[in-house]
């Protein structure tokens, strides 16, 4: 399952208003209290999700609370969450894909099995109207950055693939959380935890997997450090 933890504005996002009554697809009183006490009980997705306005649209931030990796959705659509959620699960795919793809991590992944995996896992959702202050200290971060690069840009990005490219560039950025002692990649993260949860990977192969990823990582770094020495 996956689950939506809505910040405030995420949840006044999500809803509408219609002959003065608030109508909202946001539970804003799931039996926990905590995302921590879902984790005990089960496996589903975590996600927190906050909503700001850039440029006069509206613009999603959406953070998987146990690896970190972020998607941004520029000019969502309010009170529309079939669409958002059609979105999600295809930029997540998307940029999940790409990541393997260059990092030759494709080789352990078997497309068919994977889809079925992810698709009987991930075919119900919930949303609740619930925080997690590191999450959302790591939103915070990345809504600064993007805000500033919009800025600089004079737009949002106009497509997915361009949505797609800052997604990679945050998820690339070393980031830290309460309960790790060291720093960590979202984009690695994510990798592995697709292999575990989708893919039937076993230990073994998931540490293969993640030792071929940052070799690939250090070639690719090698190989742009020659080109600007040149």
């Amino acid at each position: 399952m996956l689950i939506f933890n809505c910040t405030e504005a995420a949840s006044k996002f999500f809803s509408r208003v219609h002959k003065g009554k608030t109508i909202t697809p946001v539970d804003h009183q799931p039996s926990s209290s905590t995302v921590e006490e879902d984790e005990r009980r089960d496996s589903a997705e975590q996600w927190l999700v906050h909503a700001i306005i850039v440029q006069r649209k509206h613009v999603l931030f959406v953070i998987h609370i146990q690896t970190r990796y972020c998607m941004i959705f520029a000019d969502a659509k309010k009170a529309d969450v079939e669409s958002f959620i059609q979105r999600f699960t295809n930029r997540w795919i998307y940029g999940l894909m790409r990541h393997a793809l260059q990092h030759d991590v494709l080789q352990w992944v078997n497309d068919e099995p994977m889809m079925e995996r992810f698709e009987e896992s991930n075919r119900q959702y919930m949303l609740y109207r619930r925080r997690h202050r590191g999450a959302q200290k790591h939103i915070d971060d990345i809504a600064w950055l993007f805000e500033d690069c919009a800025a600089e840009w004079g737009t949002l990005p106009p497509d997915e693939i361009a949505a797609d490219r800052f997604d990679a560039q945050m998820n690339d950025t070393l980031r830290i959380s309460k309960g790790r002692k060291d720093y960590f990649s979202p984009n690695e993260e994510m990798m592995v935890h697709w292999l575990r949860a989708y893919c039937g990977l076993d230990e073994p192969g998931i540490q293969t997997a993640r030792d071929r990823s940052k070799e690939v990582k250090r070639e690719i770094r090698e190989l742009e450090s020659r080109l600007h020495s040149g």
